[in-house]
């Protein structure tokens, strides 16, 4: 019975680091528009598969998008080859920028830093 307990307690908290986790998910205009009325903070990243700079990125993305104090956050990502419009809209000339915004106001933007202060500094700043 203690077992069961001990392993009911380690799901939920599991369960709720996830829940605690902000979203990365591919390009939405709709999503980011809905996102921006509302004064939710977002982060484009302009990524693409053949970028080494992108592959550092990555992981760092993800580990700070799972981390509780930014579970808020949405992070985009648009595809530097597939999404040309999106790189004019967003005024982006290479892979490896990422744009945060607080709503529809951009707060901040980087192209290719890959340390971890940098990255979480960026994602920071656009939480109200």
């Amino acid at each position: 019975m203690k077992s069961f307990r001990l392993l009911t307690a380690l799901l939920l908290s599991a369960a709720a680091a996830f829940a605690a986790a902000g979203e990365i998910k591919p390009y939405d205009q709709a999503a980011v528009d809905q996102l921006a009325a509302s004064g939710k903070p977002v982060v484009i990243v302009v990524h693409a598969s053949w970028c080494p700079t992108c592959k550092a990125q990555a992981p760092i993305q993800s580990e700070l998008m799972h981390e509780p104090v930014n579970k808020d956050v949405t992070m985009f990502i648009v595809d530097f080859d597939r999404d040309k419009p999106l790189l004019k809209k967003y005024n982006v000339g290479m892979q490896s920028t990422m744009i945060g915004f607080r709503g529809r106001t951009e707060v901040a933007r980087s192209v290719g830093d890959t340390t971890h202060d940098g990255i979480e500094s960026l994602i920071r700043k656009t939480h109200a």
